[in-house]
């Protein structure tokens, strides 16, 4: 993170945060419940809930709560990882806060839909007078390039301030103050760049997670969004082992990595 932009309303980001603010829990009462109806005791090994309901809703399909084969949960969800049953994988979901991204970055995030929900920060109601700004590594890393760059967000940012800023005196008359607002702001944002941060919240399920980050932690994405997917992972393989375990990285050129695994597209 930077802030050698002339203004100092202006912030450079270059590294996203991944913030895990939502996770299951196992209604074990009624679990158990459910295997007493049916005459059988069973109980997972791992203490992670989306874990949990991915095993138990695999054996569900099976009704092989009698007679588990031995491993565990571990050895379990990577049978399920061998033989591609990622239906079952879509009852483990996790919430999680993004912040320190692009809005180029979140055109292409939000294309992921199954098993995926998005709420986004909107350029409509926050005001954006005081912003920050996300700065490709190549050219953060090239003191000419950089130069052009911040001059190029430093007008950009001024022009939306300037444009507010009259937008709001032009329309002083619309006696609703929120909606005086939202009409300048909206008018105004149209010259905000790509550049521009923004922060989106999503709620997904491990299968629709592990889609996502075998596509944009490929050695073809884009090296923000690549950077995004890596950070992801690392959130997701301390939540989940299990289910995020099997993902190695191989290290590219431009100091980013690329994610593998043996079993994509589960």
């Amino acid at each position: 993170m930077s802030g050698d932009a002339a203004s100092a309303e202006i912030r450079i980001l270059r590294e996203p945060t991944v913030y895990v603010v939502g996770r299951q829990t196992v209604h074990q009462a009624e679990l158990d419940r459910f295997l007493n109806d049916h005459g059988v005791a069973w109980q997972s090994d791992t203490l992670v809930a989306g874990e949990y309901l991915a095993e138990t809703a695999g054996r569900v399909c099976y009704m092989s709560f009698a007679k588990p084969r031995p491993g565990g949960n571990s050895a379990y969800l990577q049978h399920i990882l061998e033989v591609g049953h990622g239906s079952v994988l879509e009852h483990a979901v996790w919430s999680l806060l993004i912040t320190g991204v692009s809005r180029s970055l979140t055109h292409e995030l939000i294309r992921h839909r199954a098993g995926v929900s998005p709420s986004q920060l909107s350029q409509r109601y926050v005001d954006e007078s005081v912003a920050e700004y996300v700065e490709p590594d190549i050219i953060a890393e090239d003191p000419e390039l950089h130069a052009i760059w911040v001059q190029a967000i430093q007008q950009c940012h001024a022009a939306y301030v300037q444009l507010a800023e009259k937008l709001a005196a032009k329309l002083a008359n619309v006696p609703d103050r929120t909606a005086r607002r939202k009409m300048a702001r909206q008018a105004a944002r149209s010259v905000l760049p790509n550049a521009t941060e923004t922060k989106i919240f999503l709620t997904a399920n491990a299968r629709a997670l592990r889609h996502m980050i075998e596509l944009r932690a490929s050695a073809a994405a884009d090296p923000e969004i690549r950077k995004l997917a890596n950070r992801m992972l690392d959130v997701l393989q301390r939540e989940s082992p299990h289910l995020f375990g099997d993902y190695q990285r191989v290290p590219l050129a431009d100091g980013t990595f690329e994610v593998v695994t043996p079993y994509r597209k589960v």
